[in-house]
C-alpha cells in the first residue's frame, strides 16, 4: 500500500499572481470573535431513521459545507495558500486515533479541549481565523469531520485557483528538480495555472513512478517497472502469473 507523505511541491505558473449538529434548513451563522467574518453553513434535518449510506451522504454534505466556509474566510482575507496549509498541519495532528479521541470525547470538559487547541495552534503556527474554525468544530461536536474536511478544502482550494493535484507514486522519494519537472508536464497536459505534487512511496512499482490527476485521480502516467514487466508477460502469454 502506498504511504502518502504530508508534505506537498507546489509548482505556480509566473502568470499568476500570486459545524453542527443536526439543524433546521435555515443557514446558520456562525460568528467569529473579534473582526473575522462569519461562517454560513446550512444543512438540512436528519430524519430519525437513517441507513449507514445516507449517514455518510450527510457527513460529506456537512464536511463540504465546513470546507467551503472556511474557504471563504480564506478568500476573503487573502490567506487561501496559508489557511491550506493550516488544513494540512491540522489533518497531520488529528490523524493520531488518541489525539482524535480526546477531541471526540464528550466526557472530556469543553475547556481542556479548547487549551489543547490553544497549544497546538501556538506549536504548529495555526492563524488565529483557522483556530477559531477548530474551536467551532469542537463546540458543533463535528471535530470527527476534520479528515473529510480536509479532503474537501483541498478541493474547494484547487477550484479557486485553478490548480491541478496530481500525485506522483515512486519507489523511493524522488528529487525536488524531478518533481518540478513532473509539475511542468502535469500543467502542459492540464492547461492549469498550478500544479500541486503530492508524493507517495509504492515499493510494489519495483522502479520508476506513477502520476495520477484529474477529477478523482481519474488519469494515470505509468512509468513504473511493474507496468512494463506486466506488459511483456502479457506479450508472452503469461497474464496468469502474477508478479509481485
Amino acid at each position: 500500500m502506498a504511504a502518502m507523505q504530508h508534505s506537498p511541491v507546489t509548482f505556480q505558473s509566473r502568470s499568476l499572481p500570486s459545524a453542527a449538529k443536526s439543524l433546521s434548513n435555515k443557514p446558520l451563522n456562525l460568528s467569529f470573535s473579534g473582526n473575522f467574518p462569519s461562517f454560513r453553513l446550512t444543512n438540512k434535518v436528519a430524519g430519525k431513521s437513517r441507513s449507514g449510506a445516507s449517514s455518510a451522504r450527510m457527513s460529506a454534505t456537512a464536511a463540504g459545507s465546513y470546507a467551503t466556509a472556511l474557504a471563504d474566510v480564506a478568500k476573503s482575507n487573502g490567506t487561501l495558500d496559508t489557511t491550506a496549509e493550516d488544513v494540512e498541519k491540522i489533518e497531520k495532528v488529528l490523524s493520531d486515533e488518541q489525539v482524535l479521541g480526546f477531541f471526540c470525547n464528550p466526557t472530556i470538559d469543553i475547556e481542556k479541549k479548547r487549551n489543547v487547541l490553544d497549544e497546538i495552534a501556538k506549536t504548529s503556527g495555526i492563524q488565529p481565523h483557522t483556530m477559531n474554525f477548530l474551536n467551532i468544530l469542537v463546540d458543533m461536536k463535528r471535530i470527527d469531520l476534520i479528515k473529510e474536511i480536509a479532503k474537501e478544502y483541498e478541493l474547494v482550494y484547487n477550484r479557486l485557483t485553478d490548480t491541478e493535484l496530481a500525485v506522483v507514486s515512486s519507489v523511493v522519494k524522488l528529487e525536488s528538480e524531478h518533481l518540478a519537472q513532473i509539475a511542468k508536464q502535469v500543467q502542459k497536459l492540464t492547461g492549469a495555472k498550478n500544479v500541486r505534487i503530492k508524493t507517495a512511496i509504492d515499493p510494489s512499482l519495483v522502479a520508476g513512478f506513477t502520476i495520477r490527476y484529474g477529477s478523482g485521480g481519474s488519469k494515470l502516467i505509468d512509468m513504473s517497472v511493474k507496468k512494463q514487466l506486466e506488459e511483456i508477460a502479457a506479450e508472452l502469454e503469461l497474464g496468469n502469473i502474477q508478479l509481485v
